[in-house]
């Protein structure tokens, strides 16, 4: 199947997850999610996926376009969490369609400025573009506290002068989170919702519960970013395969599980955004 627009998938006005990819085996667990729960999804790799890999964006994102395009389910590609002007220069040359250029760590001006100058060179190639107001924590240097959560003037503002497509928000989630603790303001995902004209993305959607997450859309969230909870299912299932056939050394006998257990993840997550009517029904 030919490659979906991030753009086209939020188009629906449905909640949409975006999937961290750091292997190819994240990439295929990814596409076989979604084809079980009969979804579209993101594949997005990330600034930081880019450095383990040595740097260079186009080994993984060929291998992840290559999994997108032979999947049955609508898929697009995300480049997440971009802070090098160097590297969202790459985008358009390896087959995304969108992007999230993250100057948040910059004072609101600059914040401002760099975004806005983003968004006018993604737009004349293309792309969508997603930022980030606020701080969403998680990340070395980011203190999760309420007052770095998004104010609703601030980011009608900031939309209204850089012209983005998309907002990432700071509600109550964290990146890299392992436990799924997290309690959402869902007043401020409502005021904001109000406020801001392009869809909301809630990052760190791996710390939040499914109740919590269902009333995040229900409130405004559109685009819905899942990572750490991927790497938990690979990681105790490489675990566990480990500590029951310890002599293994053939790396397949381990990355099976591992995919299979981030497939059900994902179709789990897609499950939860469908709705009420959907989740539980596989």
């Amino acid at each position: 199947m030919p490659l979906a627009r991030t753009a086209d998938l939020l188009a629906s006005g449905a909640a949409v997850a975006a999937f961290n990819v750091i292997t190819v085996e994240h990439a295929e667990a990814i596409a076989a999610g979604a084809e079980a729960a009969g979804r579209p999804a993101v594949l997005q790799i990330s600034e930081n996926a880019v450095k383990f890999h040595g740097g260079d964006l186009a080994p993984i994102a060929a291998a992840t376009a290559a999994v997108a395009r032979a999947s049955s389910a609508p898929l697009a590609l995300h480049l997440d969490h971009v802070e090098s002007v160097d590297l969202l220069h790459a985008a358009s040359a390896h087959d995304f369609s969108s992007v999230m250029y993250d100057a948040s760590a910059l004072p609101y001006a600059e914040n401002v400025k760099a975004t806005a100058e983003a968004a006018r060179w993604a737009h004349a190639r293309g792309l969508w573009l997603e930022a980030e107001l606020g701080r969403v924590g998680g990340k070395p240097g980011d203190a999760h506290t309420p007052g770095v959560r998004t104010d609703p003037s601030e980011a009608a503002a900031f939309v209204a002068d850089t012209g983005v497509d998309a907002l990432a928000v700071a509600v109550g989630s964290t990146h890299a989170m392992t436990s799924r603790t997290a309690s959402l303001d869902h007043p401020l995902i409502a005021a904001l919702r109000e406020s801001v004209p392009v869809p909301l993305v809630l990052h760190g959607s791996s710390g939040v519960p499914d109740d919590e997450l269902r009333r995040a859309v229900a409130a405004g969230i559109r685009k819905v970013n899942v990572g750490t909870a991927l790497n938990t299912a690979f990681t105790g299932a490489v675990r566990a395969f480990l500590e029951a056939h310890p002599s293994t050394v053939d790396p397949r006998r381990y990355l099976a599980p591992a995919r299979e257990a981030m497939a059900a993840t994902v179709e789990r997550f897609l499950e939860v955004l469908a709705g009420p009517h959907r989740a539980g029904t596989r």
